[in-house]
């Protein structure tokens, strides 16, 4: 099988997702213009127009009728997926920097950065009728973070709690009706990139830069599994059919031009879910 080469980005891409059928892929970079495609030919379906800034995160909902994203340009958007037009904005103090649609699709989370003297905060909206009235709507909850900002979020299960990454490699279970915090664990000693849920939810990985990626329980944050490397790990994902995970990362782009490229070790590595031993590699 031919792998297919998606052009349509001018700048490093910050995340990929697909929809829950996985007919469709959408993209998004540190351009302002995030892309969706067709994933069985790779061909370009269209853009969704109209941020100012890198985009950080995006997230597409069950049912695949929203879509949305958040930017470096302090804004928060919700698109109509048919025709990519923007349906809903919200301003938030800082940059967007994780954003996740619950289960339902009734909710969507989004998360901001720690700048110009605002803390990080979590929010939490109402997204089922998305107007024009949505820039003033009041968020359902809103939890200000003192500590390190949030780096990465997923729902847990049946949209009633949040989890978090963060900073400094700390993992947090919220509930969602008080705002509390359930469950704390510090297994990470750096930065957690990226955070993915399993396919029936009932573990997540998570991905760090301190070169490992480790397999938690989503109920209870109970590590299970560490699979180890030799670099930082940038994402992480749990196969939906088998018992496989894979890892992909590498060094930050400002260190590149510092060592070759063979050093800089960018590769696509598999691992069994299990036995964490490593038993394949795609190269970058």
């Amino acid at each position: 099988m031919k792998p297919l080469m998606l052009h349509g980005h001018e700048r490093a891409i910050t995340q990929i997702k697909y929809n829950r059928e996985g007919d469709l892929l959408f993209s998004s970079s540190k351009d302002n213009k995030p892309n969706v495609w067709y994933s069985l030919n790779g061909e370009r379906l269209g853009t969704f127009n109209g941020h100012q800034g890198a985009v950080w995160c995006i997230d597409v909902d069950w049912m695949t009728t929203k879509f949305m994203s958040g930017a470096g340009d302090n804004t928060f958007r919700i698109w109509d997926c048919e025709t990519g037009t923007e349906i809903g904005m919200m301003k938030t103090n800082s940059s967007v920097r994780t954003c996740n649609f619950s289960f339902s699709g009734n909710m969507a989370a989004f998360t901001t950065d720690k700048a110009m003297g605002h803390n990080c905060e979590i929010f939490i909206m109402d997204v089922r009728n998305v107007d024009e009235s949505f820039s003033h709507a009041d968020p359902i909850l809103r939890i200000p973070i003192n500590g390190p900002r949030v780096s990465a979020m997923l729902w847990g299960a049946l949209d009633e709690t949040l989890i978090t990454g963060h900073e400094n490699g700390e993992i947090i279970q919220w509930d969602i009706k008080t705002g509390k915090k359930l469950h704390t664990t510090k297994e990470h000693e750096h930065l957690i990139n990226d955070m993915q849920m399993s396919k029936d939810s009932t573990m997540f990985i998570t991905a760090s830069k301190d070169h490992t990626a480790k397999l938690f329980d989503s109920d209870n944050l109970m590590l299970l599994k560490t699979y180890k490397t030799e670099r930082p790990v940038n994402s992480a994902a749990v196969s939906p059919i088998l018992e496989h995970v894979v890892l992909g990362g590498g060094q930050d782009a400002m260190d590149v031009t510092t060592t070759s490229a063979r050093v800089g070790k960018f590769d696509s590595r598999f691992f069994h879910l299990v036995f964490e031993e490593e038993f394949g590699r795609v190269k970058g």
